[in-house]
Protein backbone atom coordinates (compact mmCIF):
# COMPACT_ATOMS: atom_id res chain seq x y z
CA UNK A 1 0.00 0.00 0.00
CA UNK A 2 2.63 2.55 0.96
CA UNK A 3 4.42 1.44 -2.15
CA UNK A 4 1.09 2.83 -4.24
CA UNK A 5 0.83 5.78 -2.01
CA UNK A 6 3.31 8.15 -4.28
CA UNK A 7 1.71 7.66 -7.62
CA UNK A 8 -1.82 8.21 -5.79
CA UNK A 9 -0.60 11.56 -4.31
CA UNK A 10 0.64 12.64 -7.37
CA UNK A 11 -2.51 11.80 -9.61
CA UNK A 12 -4.50 13.42 -7.13
CA UNK A 13 -2.33 16.81 -7.18
CA UNK A 14 -3.00 16.63 -10.86
CA UNK A 15 -6.25 15.83 -10.24
CA UNK A 16 -7.02 19.10 -8.05
CA UNK A 17 -4.20 21.22 -10.06
CA UNK A 18 -7.16 19.98 -13.18
CA UNK A 19 -10.07 21.55 -10.99
CA UNK A 20 -8.62 24.85 -10.00
CA UNK A 21 -8.43 25.50 -13.78
CA UNK A 22 -11.82 24.13 -14.91
CA UNK A 23 -13.22 26.50 -11.95
CA UNK A 24 -11.50 29.31 -13.25
CA UNK A 25 -9.94 29.95 -9.58
CA UNK A 26 -7.14 32.12 -9.74
CA UNK A 27 -4.74 33.62 -7.52
CA UNK A 28 -6.50 35.78 -4.08
CA UNK A 29 -9.03 33.00 -4.41
CA UNK A 30 -10.06 30.51 -2.00
CA UNK A 31 -10.75 26.51 -2.62
CA UNK A 32 -13.80 25.61 -1.12
CA UNK A 33 -14.34 23.61 1.74
CA UNK A 34 -12.06 20.81 2.65
CA UNK A 35 -15.27 18.68 2.83
CA UNK A 36 -16.71 19.43 -0.62
CA UNK A 37 -14.04 19.45 -2.35
CA UNK A 38 -13.06 15.66 -1.25
CA UNK A 39 -16.99 15.10 -2.49
CA UNK A 40 -16.40 16.84 -5.53
CA UNK A 41 -13.48 14.77 -6.20
CA UNK A 42 -14.87 11.53 -5.18
CA UNK A 43 -11.41 11.30 -2.84
CA UNK A 44 -11.30 10.59 1.27
CA UNK A 45 -10.66 13.83 3.20
CA UNK A 46 -7.00 12.66 4.48
CA UNK A 47 -5.96 11.98 0.81
CA UNK A 48 -6.87 15.56 -0.42
CA UNK A 49 -4.78 17.27 2.85
CA UNK A 50 -2.19 15.29 1.39
CA UNK A 51 -2.23 16.35 -1.99
CA UNK A 52 -3.52 19.82 -0.84
CA UNK A 53 0.01 19.78 1.30
CA UNK A 54 2.15 19.00 -1.69
CA UNK A 55 0.50 22.35 -3.56
CA UNK A 56 1.29 24.28 -0.48
CA UNK A 57 5.08 23.21 -0.21
CA UNK A 58 5.35 24.28 -3.96
CA UNK A 59 4.09 27.55 -3.17
CA UNK A 60 0.76 27.27 -5.46
CA UNK A 61 -1.14 27.30 -2.33
CA UNK A 62 -1.30 28.70 1.14
CA UNK A 63 -3.29 27.91 4.22
CA UNK A 64 -4.80 30.01 6.59
CA UNK A 65 -5.34 29.37 9.89
CA UNK A 66 -9.19 29.35 10.47
CA UNK A 67 -9.32 30.74 7.08
CA UNK A 68 -9.07 27.85 5.05
CA UNK A 69 -6.72 26.73 1.87
CA UNK A 70 -6.13 29.86 -1.18
CA UNK A 71 -4.58 30.30 -4.33
CA UNK A 72 -1.16 32.32 -3.35
CA UNK A 73 -0.97 35.83 -4.43
CA UNK A 74 2.38 35.63 -7.25
CA UNK A 75 3.56 38.89 -6.31
CA UNK A 76 6.60 39.78 -8.00
CA UNK A 77 9.42 40.77 -5.66
CA UNK A 78 9.36 44.63 -6.04
CA UNK A 79 5.74 44.27 -5.31
CA UNK A 80 5.98 42.52 -1.99
CA UNK A 81 9.29 44.39 -0.44
CA UNK A 82 8.26 47.84 -1.58
CA UNK A 83 4.78 48.27 -1.29
CA UNK A 84 3.70 45.58 0.51
CA UNK A 85 5.96 44.51 3.29
CA UNK A 86 6.47 47.89 4.58
CA UNK A 87 2.26 48.58 4.87
CA UNK A 88 1.57 45.66 6.33
CA UNK A 89 3.85 47.10 9.44
CA UNK A 90 1.90 50.47 9.39
CA UNK A 91 -1.24 48.13 9.51
CA UNK A 92 0.12 46.21 12.09
CA UNK A 93 0.61 48.97 14.02
CA UNK A 94 -2.43 50.84 13.52
CA UNK A 95 -5.02 49.56 11.49
CA UNK A 96 -6.63 52.65 10.79
CA UNK A 97 -4.23 52.53 7.82
CA UNK A 98 -6.59 50.63 5.78
CA UNK A 99 -8.30 54.09 4.95
CA UNK A 100 -5.09 54.80 3.59
CA UNK A 101 -5.08 52.25 1.38
CA UNK A 102 -8.85 52.65 0.62
CA UNK A 103 -7.90 56.13 -0.57
CA UNK A 104 -5.24 55.05 -2.54
CA UNK A 105 -7.56 52.64 -4.52
CA UNK A 106 -9.73 55.49 -5.52
CA UNK A 107 -6.56 56.77 -7.66
CA UNK A 108 -5.36 53.42 -8.71
CA UNK A 109 -9.04 51.81 -9.96
CA UNK A 110 -9.95 54.71 -11.43
CA UNK A 111 -6.83 54.26 -13.67
CA UNK A 112 -7.62 50.62 -14.45
CA UNK A 113 -11.04 51.10 -15.52
CA UNK A 114 -9.72 53.87 -17.51
CA UNK A 115 -7.48 52.09 -19.23
CA UNK A 116 -9.31 48.79 -19.15
CA UNK A 117 -11.51 50.73 -21.19
CA UNK A 118 -8.71 51.53 -23.87
CA UNK A 119 -7.63 48.79 -23.48
CA UNK A 120 -9.58 45.51 -22.80
CA UNK A 121 -10.05 42.68 -25.83
CA UNK A 122 -12.64 40.43 -26.61
CA UNK A 123 -11.13 37.86 -24.09
CA UNK A 124 -11.27 40.54 -21.04
CA UNK A 125 -14.21 41.88 -21.60
CA UNK A 126 -15.42 38.01 -21.17
CA UNK A 127 -13.04 37.49 -18.31
CA UNK A 128 -14.64 40.80 -17.00
CA UNK A 129 -18.11 39.33 -17.95
CA UNK A 130 -17.66 36.32 -15.92
CA UNK A 131 -16.65 37.70 -13.22
CA UNK A 132 -19.02 40.25 -12.91
CA UNK A 133 -21.60 37.02 -13.22
CA UNK A 134 -19.83 35.48 -10.35
CA UNK A 135 -20.90 38.44 -7.65
CA UNK A 136 -23.68 37.76 -8.32
CA UNK A 137 -23.84 33.70 -8.27
CA UNK A 138 -22.10 33.58 -4.70
CA UNK A 139 -24.54 35.65 -3.36
CA UNK A 140 -26.95 33.26 -3.76
CA UNK A 141 -24.91 30.71 -2.21
CA UNK A 142 -25.80 32.69 1.07
CA UNK A 143 -21.59 32.57 1.11
CA UNK A 144 -20.40 36.44 2.27
CA UNK A 145 -17.16 35.23 2.33
CA UNK A 146 -17.41 33.68 -1.30
CA UNK A 147 -19.45 36.92 -1.70
CA UNK A 148 -16.39 39.13 -0.77
CA UNK A 149 -13.77 36.95 -3.05
CA UNK A 150 -15.75 37.15 -6.23
CA UNK A 151 -15.62 41.21 -5.48
CA UNK A 152 -12.09 41.09 -5.17
CA UNK A 153 -11.81 38.83 -8.34
CA UNK A 154 -14.16 41.09 -10.37
CA UNK A 155 -11.91 44.40 -9.89
CA UNK A 156 -8.29 42.09 -10.44
CA UNK A 157 -9.84 41.44 -14.09
CA UNK A 158 -10.56 45.13 -14.44
CA UNK A 159 -6.60 45.42 -13.46
CA UNK A 160 -5.69 43.15 -15.67
CA UNK A 161 -7.61 44.17 -18.64
CA UNK A 162 -5.70 48.03 -18.09
CA UNK A 163 -2.63 45.86 -19.61
CA UNK A 164 -0.48 47.79 -16.88
CA UNK A 165 1.30 45.58 -14.77
CA UNK A 166 2.89 47.91 -12.46
CA UNK A 167 -1.18 48.64 -11.66
CA UNK A 168 -1.65 45.16 -11.77
CA UNK A 169 0.67 44.24 -9.27
CA UNK A 170 -0.26 47.30 -6.67
CA UNK A 171 -3.55 45.82 -6.61
CA UNK A 172 -2.84 42.41 -5.80
CA UNK A 173 -0.45 44.10 -3.23
CA UNK A 174 -3.45 45.97 -1.39
CA UNK A 175 -5.82 43.30 -2.10
CA UNK A 176 -3.26 40.69 -0.10
CA UNK A 177 -2.97 43.18 2.71
CA UNK A 178 -6.71 44.19 3.09
CA UNK A 179 -7.53 40.89 3.10
CA UNK A 180 -7.28 40.04 6.48
CA UNK A 181 -8.50 43.58 7.94
CA UNK A 182 -11.21 44.21 5.41
CA UNK A 183 -13.19 40.70 4.69
CA UNK A 184 -14.98 40.92 7.83
CA UNK A 185 -16.53 44.37 6.90
CA UNK A 186 -16.91 43.25 3.16
CA UNK A 187 -19.09 39.43 4.41
CA UNK A 188 -20.85 42.25 5.89
CA UNK A 189 -21.64 44.49 3.15
CA UNK A 190 -22.91 41.58 1.06
CA UNK A 191 -25.39 40.09 3.41
CA UNK A 192 -27.49 43.56 3.80
CA UNK A 193 -29.68 43.74 0.68
CA UNK A 194 -29.55 47.44 0.40
CA UNK A 195 -26.18 47.55 0.22
CA UNK A 196 -25.63 44.58 -2.24
CA UNK A 197 -28.02 46.30 -4.31
CA UNK A 198 -25.91 49.09 -4.55
CA UNK A 199 -22.74 47.20 -4.88
CA UNK A 200 -24.31 45.21 -7.59
CA UNK A 201 -25.23 48.46 -9.84
CA UNK A 202 -22.01 50.16 -9.26
CA UNK A 203 -20.28 46.92 -10.39
CA UNK A 204 -22.87 46.44 -13.19
CA UNK A 205 -21.87 50.34 -14.04
CA UNK A 206 -18.17 50.23 -14.44
CA UNK A 207 -17.92 46.58 -16.62
CA UNK A 208 -20.78 48.13 -19.13
CA UNK A 209 -18.60 51.30 -19.49
CA UNK A 210 -15.87 49.18 -19.72
CA UNK A 211 -17.33 46.99 -22.65
CA UNK A 212 -18.93 50.09 -24.62
CA UNK A 213 -15.28 51.39 -24.09
CA UNK A 214 -15.88 54.68 -22.45
CA UNK A 215 -13.08 54.93 -20.41
CA UNK A 216 -14.58 58.70 -18.69
CA UNK A 217 -17.71 56.85 -17.64
CA UNK A 218 -15.48 53.75 -16.47
CA UNK A 219 -13.33 56.57 -14.24
CA UNK A 220 -16.33 58.06 -12.63
CA UNK A 221 -17.99 54.64 -12.04
CA UNK A 222 -15.20 53.50 -10.33
CA UNK A 223 -14.68 56.28 -8.24
CA UNK A 224 -18.29 56.50 -7.30
CA UNK A 225 -18.07 52.84 -6.11
CA UNK A 226 -15.19 52.85 -4.20
CA UNK A 227 -16.84 56.17 -2.62
CA UNK A 228 -19.54 54.02 -1.70
CA UNK A 229 -17.30 51.53 -0.33
CA UNK A 230 -15.25 53.56 2.01
CA UNK A 231 -18.30 55.71 3.40
CA UNK A 232 -19.81 51.54 3.77
CA UNK A 233 -17.00 49.96 5.64
CA UNK A 234 -15.88 53.22 8.08
CA UNK A 235 -19.93 53.21 9.22
CA UNK A 236 -19.61 49.44 10.14
CA UNK A 237 -16.30 49.93 11.74
CA UNK A 238 -17.44 52.92 13.61
CA UNK A 239 -20.70 50.46 14.34
CA UNK A 240 -18.43 47.72 15.62
CA UNK A 241 -16.01 50.04 18.06
CA UNK A 242 -19.40 51.67 19.11
CA UNK A 243 -21.01 48.16 20.11
CA UNK A 244 -17.65 46.89 21.96
CA UNK A 245 -17.30 49.82 23.91
CA UNK A 246 -21.33 49.54 25.28
CA UNK A 247 -20.26 45.84 25.99
CA UNK A 248 -17.76 47.40 28.57
CA UNK A 249 -20.13 49.61 30.08
CA UNK A 250 -20.13 48.82 34.11
CA UNK A 251 -24.24 48.10 33.78
CA UNK A 252 -23.51 45.81 31.11
CA UNK A 253 -20.86 43.81 32.47
CA UNK A 254 -23.23 43.29 35.68
CA UNK A 255 -25.87 42.47 33.54
CA UNK A 256 -24.23 40.15 31.49
CA UNK A 257 -22.50 38.51 34.90
CA UNK A 258 -25.89 37.59 36.44
CA UNK A 259 -27.28 36.77 32.95
CA UNK A 260 -24.19 33.73 33.08
CA UNK A 261 -24.50 32.90 36.95
CA UNK A 262 -28.41 32.63 35.91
Amino acid sequence: MTANSPPLAAHLVVRLKAYISEHQLEPGMRLPAERQLSAELGVSRSSLREAIQQLISSGMLISRRGGGTWLRQQLAPWSEQRIVAPIRQLLADDPDYRYDILEARHAIEASTAWHAALRATESDKEKLQYAFDATLKMTESDDPDLAAQADVRFHLAIAEASHNVVLLQTMRGFFDLLQSSVMQSRQRMYIQPVIFARLTEQHQAILNAILAGDAEAARQAAMQHLGFVHTTMKGLHEDEARQARITRLPGNEFSNRKENDS
